[in-house]
């Protein structure tokens, strides 16, 4: 998922239930970047955030960034905000049916969502991140969640993809096209060989919905319906998209 999703006038429907979730949590400021070395490190860490396949092309099998399904640099409320994030791991993973590291979930995102290889721990790309999670972090209380964690709750629903399609081609395909490329940086890849693999989050509807619900669209966020969110995220699951290599699905 990325920064514009959809784009265009809102669909309306129902009064999301996000609507009331968003007046709970606000975007956090970010702190001042400290000079010297520390300042340099997480400069980096925002740049590799911020342009994943520039900065950390090793690791990059795709045109995501972090920073397409972490709006506002990791600091927008209910689009999975890294805001306090390092003081909740190491944490149960269910996928890996055990507690992991951040630096792990780092490795997991890298294998699924950016479509690529997961980094060893310790090298600079990981470093980086850390150090710039830890900076957005300044602040908040360790083990205690940031109001606007992960994303808003919805029912689960079933989605239409023959009602996404109409809603996609009305107001998403503005800035990702008819095939769903989009303009990688500026707006992400929804399927396609650009965009990230069925292991990914974002590849299940009921999480893209909850994103899309929230999140878009980039003119009025919240203004979709769940029920209009689910359609639209299974109509762009639908799409083709890479599968995960099966030498990371340890990850």
């Amino acid at each position: 998922m990325g920064a514009a999703l959809v784009a265009g006038s809102g669909c309306g429907g129902l009064i999301p239930a996000a609507q009331a979730q968003a007046t709970t949590a606000r975007p956090s400021t970010a702190p001042q970047i400290p000079r010297g070395l520390a300042g340099e490190k997480i400069r980096l860490g925002q740049r590799i955030f911020e342009w994943t396949p520039r900065y950390a092309a090793s690791y990059v099998g795709n045109q995501m960034s972090c920073a397409d399904c972490h709006l506002q640099g990791g600091r927008e409320p209910y689009s999975a905000p890294m805001v306090g994030v390092p003081g909740m791991f190491p944490a149960y993973s269910e996928r890996a049916g055990r507690r992991i590291t951040l630096t792990e979930r780092i490795q997991e995102c890298f294998a699924r969502s950016e479509n690529g290889r997961p980094p060893a721990a310790g090298v600079r790309v990981v470093t980086a991140l850390l150090a710039y999670m830890d900076w957005l972090s300044l602040g908040q209380a360790r083990g205690v969640p940031y109001p606007g964690r992960g994303l808003v709750n919805l029912p689960q629903l079933h989605g239409d993809a023959g009602r996404g399609a109409t809603i996609y081609a009305q107001q998403c395909s503005v800035c990702h096209g008819d095939q769903g490329a989009g303009l990688p940086p500026i707006f992400p890849p929804l399927w396609g060989p650009a965009s990230f693999n069925d292991g990914a989050g974002m590849s299940r509807v009921q999480k893209m919905a909850k994103f899309v619900q929230h999140n878009m669209p980039q003119n009025a966020p919240g203004s979709l319906s769940a029920q209009q969110a689910y359609d639209v995220a299974a109509y762009i699951e639908g799409k083709p998209r890479p599968k995960m290599n099966p030498a990371y699905k340890k990850w």
